[in-house]
């Protein structure tokens, strides 16, 4: 059977395949310490109640027909409102767009900007930024990041490449190494883009950015969130946010998601999706709406969720530096957001017991789930090459428990190579 070149040479998620396999396992009996997909144990994480009230209420009450193509009116009055009360960004309910999670909201950004063969700067490690350019047709750019920087993009990484492009893709809190833009940084590269924007001739397209914030509300100790627009009201017309409900409030299947920006943009995407169909379930818009509007209740969820997200990439991060003081080839950058830590596992040269050699980060991940009972997702499923040593922990899938469980079986298996 004849495919299109697009699906015939598609690329499918290394992070999902490598989570079903470790979920196979654990259904056949495997005690294994899961911290691959960027998800929630709801056992562990339930959503907050009230939300799950509102939801039951939503369907009670009849709320199962479609809803509108952009999303219902009170859900984007209440997104406005509780981004204008939290990050002090001022935009109209018209120009937001509500989906079904944030994945739609980024499918249809790149739709609507993209022409085939139109650059998309990116960094990496940096999530699924590479397969939407496949889906657009766009010609990647691939910034390298460094650990010095916390492998965020610095403006002089960024500065070279500019030219041309029609978009640059940024994330912070960054999926998947769970750290932040300073504020001097992402300050830098705005100015880096308005400069860009302010060479280009009339009528040329300009460089946009993606701004995917959807960890924003997960900041532990000082570390602080920023944003373009706030940053540089002059970008404006330019930034595209991404946002929801979904990490924020472990609500990754109740699936809504909503983007703001530029009128016109958000009016294509609109068009696009409309198409689509991909809209989140109207008793799950009614619900958040109601939610949104609940302040108290949301701050004492976030705080509480917080903490124990918190505790958790804490107690991976300080096995890790057990480990390193204790001259094992490893460690970690500390945590700063969202729901993952970053692990150095610098191992790859060494054999096996059973007289393999490890070659790459994937043949490191096999092993680790054999032998210590502990499944990573190595950076190369996020664009690095296959023998950086680095890894993502993600801990919404797993109990504190668990992961201080695995360490021991870490240190085993680590010893088991020679």
């Amino acid at each position: 059977m004849q495919v299109s070149r697009m699906a015939g040479s598609l690329i499918g998620s290394e992070i999902i395949k490598i989570g079903n396999e470790v979920n196979e396992m654990i259904k056949k009996g495997a005690q294994i310490c899961n911290l691959t997909i960027g998800d929630f144990d709801p056992s562990i994480y339930p959503i907050p109640q009230e939300l799950e009230a509102e939801i039951t209420q939503a369907y009670q009450a009849g709320h199962t027909n479609y809803p509108p193509a952009n999303g219902i009116a009170e859900l984007r009055q209440a997104a406005t409102a509780f981004t204008q009360e939290h990050l002090g960004l001022s935009y109209s309910p018209n120009d937001v767009l509500v989906a079904g999670g944030s994945r739609p909201l980024i499918y249809a950004t790149y739709l609507a900007l993209i022409d085939p063969g139109d650059k998309v700067v990116f960094p990496i490690p940096s999530w699924n930024n590479n397969h939407y350019c496949h889906l657009s047709g766009a010609q990647p750019v691939m910034l390298e990041t460094s650990p010095e920087n916390n492998f965020m993009p610095t403006a002089e990484e960024v500065a070279p490449h500019l030219a041309g492009a029609t978009l640059l893709a940024l994330c912070s809190p960054l999926n998947p190494t769970g750290t932040v833009f300073s504020r001097e940084n992402l300050e830098a590269i705005c100015d880096l883009v308005i400069a860009e924007n302010k060479r280009r001739a009339p009528g040329e397209k300009p460089l946009y950015i993606l701004y995917d914030q959807i960890y924003w509300m997960l900041t532990f100790g000082q570390t602080k969130h920023y944003d373009p627009v706030n940053l540089r009201p002059e970008l404006r017309d330019y930034v595209v946010y991404i946002d929801g409900i979904s990490k924020c409030f472990a609500a990754t299947g109740v699936r809504v998601g909503y983007a703001f920006g530029p009128t016109m943009v958000i009016d294509k995407m609109k068009a696009i999706l409309g198409h689509v169909g991909a809209w989140a379930p109207k008793a799950e818009q009614v619900a958040t709406a109601h939610y949104l509007q609940n302040g108290p209740a949301v701050s004492q969820f976030v705080a509480v969720f917080k903490e124990k997200i918190q505790r958790s990439l804490e107690a991976l991060y300080q096995g890790l530096q057990n480990l390193k003081a204790d001259g094992y080839p490893v460690d970690a950058i500390v945590p700063m957001g969202a729901i993952y830590l970053t692990a150095k596992l610098d191992v790859l040269g060494k054999t096996t017991p059973d007289g393999r050699v490890l070659a790459s980060t994937k043949e490191l991940t096999s092993y680790l789930i054999a032998e210590a009972g502990l499944a990573l997702v190595p950076f190369s499923a996020f664009g690095t090459s296959d023998t950086a040593p680095w890894f993502r922990m993600s801990v919404g899938g797993a109990s504190l428990e668990s992961m201080e469980a695995a360490l021991p079986r870490l240190r085993a298996a680590l010893d088991a190579l020679r």
